[in-house]
């Protein structure tokens, strides 16, 4: 009798465990997730039609409709990404993933909306980093969504702008995102959160797209909060682009997209579209948004210099050794060529601010490529919106590694590009040597500042150290550096430097000669 009490109760806790969560009813059809941790898990659910055959460098079409129930116990493919082989991707991408802590679809919990990076040339909702289970424990539901990248995210050429009502090509990526979160609008009540209150976030191009839907007119009313880590788009356009100077115009977005075509071996985007997916050339350099005057109107510093933005709270930050992530020199002189190379007239004044240091490469060298791409855009972000917009800016700095040994090869280095993020999901392995006490507390001080911000739009709360909003009078920084605590801007003298660069970039005399 005990051994059948025993079974039994044995079943039942794994009955439990493996629970499938209710039906979900969202406009397309009846969904089936599944349980886990007190959570319920819905993944690759479509929320557009997939962007194939004519489809292919058009605008997301509305997701067909399916009879029955489908299954939402899986990712779907990542998107078409880098160069073949291809193995687990997929032209048919566009699919989102939901965590929900809800018990019934009338809780109307805030939701947090992850955008993933990669240049917008690589990246996908299945990253095991990217697991939603520990911030959805912290009251809120999780959404992943996916979106196109590379040469079929970003495209543009004179035939595909031709065909378009507006007369634009290009940013299909970014029109994917606005399609997730009009469709997470539209649906999110059933897995019980609520569509008055998404925020979305997002890490390096994820950032910076979390930084155009702030300043595009499609994205109006679709969030109420943005997070930004690593992000911002704020310089200039230019013909040949460089980390903070990436965004192209539309006219000569489309004379790369002729130089593409031809390059593919056909002679118009109707042979293109009849190209397989793996068989499509890969692009020189980065495919990137661009100022196409629709989804993205104008330089976005100008539109936030105008006011012509989404005005909603924001929390923003980044690194503070990005630099080191993306092909730092490896002599003084390679540095000093590069910044002549790219800065002009100013780089003289540049490099006396960020030296260069003597026989090895300084972090001081590093911190240039640091700002340009990431500090000058969050501080300009920040400058801009406190001075002339009406909510609230919260600017942090993240600088958590370990002191290294003098005289090691990590001597002197910092944070990298994307060390953040298993920070903020809560995914750092806890069983690893390396990952210190202090490291699962910056953890869990960062998931639940993120996790307060999508509740309250604000990151404060209960027995966490105060975040005072950012302004021109009290410019405060939260750093999270072996605790969580408040500074000033990290070398606002350089950024101001930095800051006269870019405004002679956007003058006459800037713009002369400038490729």
């Amino acid at each position: 009798m005990r051994h059948l009490i025993c079974s039994f109760t044995l079943v039942l806790a794994i009955t439990v465990v493996n629970a499938q969560p209710a039906l979900v009813k969202v406009k397309e059809g009846l969904l089936q997730g599944t349980a886990k941790n007190g959570l319920s898990i819905y993944k690759g659910i479509p929320f557009a039609a997939p962007p194939v055959g004519e489809l292919r460098w058009r605008a997301p079409q509305p997701a067909a409709k399916w009879d029955g129930i489908r299954m939402a116990d899986k990712f779907a493919p990542e998107p078409i990404q880098g160069a073949a082989p291809f193995s687990g991707k997929s032209e048919d991408c566009l699919y989102l993933n939901v965590w929900s802590p809800a018990k019934s679809p009338g809780d109307k919990i805030p939701v947090l909306v992850w955008i993933y990076g990669g240049a917008f040339n690589w990246g996908g909702t299945a990253e095991p980093g990217y697991n939603g289970e520990k911030l959805a424990k912290k009251g809120v539901v999780l959404v992943s969504i996916a979106y196109r990248v590379g040469q079929l995210g970003f495209l543009a050429h004179p035939e595909l702008s031709a065909e378009n009502p507006n007369h634009v090509s290009g940013n299909y990526g970014l029109l994917d995102m606005i399609s997730a979160l009009k469709w997470i609008k539209e649906n999110i009540t059933a897995f019980g959160g609520d569509p008055g209150r998404v925020t979305i976030f997002g890490e390096s191009a994820g950032g910076i797209a979390v930084s155009m839907l702030c300043a595009s007119p499609l994205a109006k009313g679709l969030f109420v909060g943005a997070i930004s880590e690593s992000g911002g788009s704020f310089g200039p356009t230019r013909i040949t682009t460089y980390p903070g100077e990436n965004m192209k115009t539309l006219h000569d977005a489309e004379a790369a997209g002729e130089a593409y075509v031809k390059g593919a071996g056909v002679s118009s985007i109707a042979d293109l579209r009849k190209v397989d997916a793996d068989k499509l050339p890969g692009v020189r350099g980065l495919a990137w948004p661009i100022v196409d005057g629709w989804v993205i109107p104008d330089d976005q510093h100008k539109l936030y210099e105008a006011g012509k933005y989404n005005d909603t709270p924001v929390l923003i930050g980044y690194n503070s050794d990005e630099g080191a992530s993306f092909s730092p020199p490896k002599t003084p002189e390679d540095y000093i060529t590069a910044v002549r190379n790219r800065y002009g007239k100013f780089a003289d004044e540049l490099i006396k601010t960020y030296p260069s240091g003597t026989g090895t490469v300084a972090k001081t060298a590093r911190d240039l490529t640091r700002d340009a791409a990431f500090g000058w855009q969050t501080w300009s972000w920040a400058t801009l919106q406190a001075s002339r917009g009406k909510s609230k800016v919260f600017y942090y700095y993240f600088d958590q590694h370990p002191e290294y040994p003098v005289g090691s090869p990590q001597e002197g280095y910092g944070s990298p590009h994307a060390q953040e993020v298993a920070y903020v999901f809560g995914t750092l392995d806890a069983s690893n040597p390396q990952t210190s006490k202090t490291d699962l507390n910056i953890s869990d001080a960062m998931s639940t500042y993120w996790t307060n911000f999508a509740k309250y739009s604000d990151p404060n709360g209960p027995g966490s150290a105060n975040w005072p909003a950012f302004s021109a009078t009290q410019p405060t920084v939260m750093y999270f550096s072996q605790t969580a605590h408040t500074g000033p801007v990290p070398d606002a003298g350089a950024l101001k430097v930095l800051d006269t660069y870019f405004k002679w970039r956007r003058s006459p005399d800037g713009k002369t000669g400038v490729q």
